[in-house]
């Protein structure tokens, strides 16, 4: 007579998260045989009269070849693991054994909850998303070969889970592999280490890819890694989206999704350069804007003109634009919901007498008219360069600094021009689109980058769209 062989995964450790199938298995058998650690879980489903075969630690292939034994002879075994029996568990070893010895033996599987599992569960929802799971014990696996699915993990922007992430004898591993992901991650990236999961014993913190403190690692512990969409609630629970951007934007409309995938796009291009935050989400919205990645060289931002703008006009302010088109171009709900007032004179019905009676463009005359009213205003320029050096001319003779000013005008004739002159202001807050290029749109663009500040450090774009 045949006996047979259950391969049984008991779960992190915690009674209450045993299944009734590895439950009944437990009490089924003649034989229940694993490592000496875990039979503390199961004395109250052992019945009396099983025979109960303890080993240590790195003797699974006596486990199995005991299991064999028993079960030839026609007994039930039941081999336990922790977690899932089959995922570094027992289950492969067993199955490679049978076939070794050409056992007829019935196997049975078992299913476990993994203690990746159990430690989601407790995070809150860390692997809602492609997830891989890493055992850094170099026992059976060569280094090398780990190290290549560490950077392969990372590349590929999984939610990582490691196993036996540090021991002491083998410590150095898990410095490594954060050093990699840091290469392809921000260093905020959300990190847990859950230590003991569903035992007595249970421990966890949250940290940053960045941050995390390695040496409260051990070998009881699971490390989880978010990948890039990650992020720490406000309630403290580690949540990764089920998809890499809403479907929907807070409005409802698709719109902003578009816009994600492409700053996620342009974002991948200009990974590695030195770039400051703000810098880099105008240079983000105005490639996609343009689809020019020489406004990389083009864009200058001085006197740190992003943040301080965006920090004076958190609380309302006016914007004064040379046309029409700025205007139009400058998100109204942004506007709205910060108290910023955005105006063109270029229509005032004063501006045309203004204009005839000292013989210059609408423009020039729609600036003086705006110094007289906002000098203090946030001056942007998208086409007319005579505009501009109007602006900086009147600042030389009034003596006074506005806000800042962008200089973005756009064409051949004064344009380069009206942008030197604004660098001789040397403390003023200015952003300048070097060259011929710029145009309303971009001037705008910068503009949208500022208001929306708030949301670069998340790459969260679209809001106020």
């Amino acid at each position: 007579m045949q006996g047979k062989i259950y391969i049984v995964g008991l779960g992190p450790g915690d009674p209450n998260m045993f299944l009734n199938p590895a439950i009944n298995a437990i009490k089924e058998a003649d034989v229940v045989i694993g490592y000496k650690y875990y039979f503390q879980f199961i004395q109250t489903f052992l019945q009396e009269g099983t025979e109960c075969l303890d080993t240590g630690m790195k003797q699974e292939t006596q486990r199995a070849e005991i299991a064999f034994e028993y079960a030839e002879q026609g007994k039930k075994v039941a081999v336990i693991s922790s977690g899932d029996a089959g995922i570094y568990g027992m289950a492969p070893l067993i199955y490679e054994m049978a076939e070794k010895r050409d056992s007829s033996v019935e196997i049975e599987l078992i299913p476990g909850i993994s203690a990746f599992q159990a430690a989601a569960a407790k995070l809150g929802a860390p692997i809602g998303h492609d997830t891989v799971i890493l055992s850094l014990s170099d026992l059976l696996t060569p280094w090398e070969l780990i190290e290549r699915r560490i950077k392969a993990a990372a590349f590929g922007d999984f939610v990582t889970v490691l196993y036996n992430p540090k021991s002491k004898g083998r410590y150095w591993q898990i410095y490594r592999l954060q050093e990699i992901f840091l290469e392809e991650r921000s260093p905020e990236t959300p990190v847990a280490i859950v230590r003991q999961v569903g035992r007595a014993e249970e421990n966890i913190e949250l940290s940053t890819l960045a941050e995390v403190d390695l040496e409260k690692v051990d070998m009881f512990c699971l490390v989880v890694i978010g990948n890039s969409q990650s992020y720490i609630s406000k309630n403290n629970k580690f949540i990764t989206p089920r998809g890499y951007y809403s479907k929907y934007s807070e409005n409802g409309k698709p719109g902003p999704l578009i816009m994600q995938k492409s700053f996620a796009t342009i974002a991948e291009e200009l990974k590695g350069k030195d770039i400051a935050l703000e810098t880099k989400w105008a240079l983000l919205h105005l490639i996609h804007t343009s689809a020019d990645f020489q406004m990389v060289d083009l864009l200058k931002v001085r006197n740190n003109a992003l943040n301080v703008w965006h920090e004076k006009l958190k609380n309302g302010g006016v914007i004064i634009t040379d046309v029409t088109m700025i205007t139009s171009g400058i998100r109204k709900a942004a506007c709205e919901r910060m108290g910023i007032e955005v105006k063109c004179y270029l229509h005032d019905p004063r501006v045309a007498e203004l204009a005839e009676k000292h013989k210059i463009t609408r423009t020039q005359a729609g600036i003086r008219l705006a110094v007289e009213d906002h000098p203090d205003a946030l001056y942007v320029f998208g086409n007319a360069p005579t505009a501009l050096i109007e602006l900086t001319a009147l600042m030389r003779s009034k003596n006074f600094s506005p806000m800042g000013i962008i200089a973005s005008p756009v064409g051949f004739v004064n344009v380069e021009e009206s942008k030197h002159r604004v660098k001789s202001f040397a403390k003023l807050p200015a952003v300048i689109i070097e060259g011929r290029k710029g145009g309303s749109t971009l001037a705008a663009t910068i503009v949208n980058s500022v208001l929306s500040l708030d949301d670069a450090k998340e790459l969260k774009v679209g809001r106020d769209v």
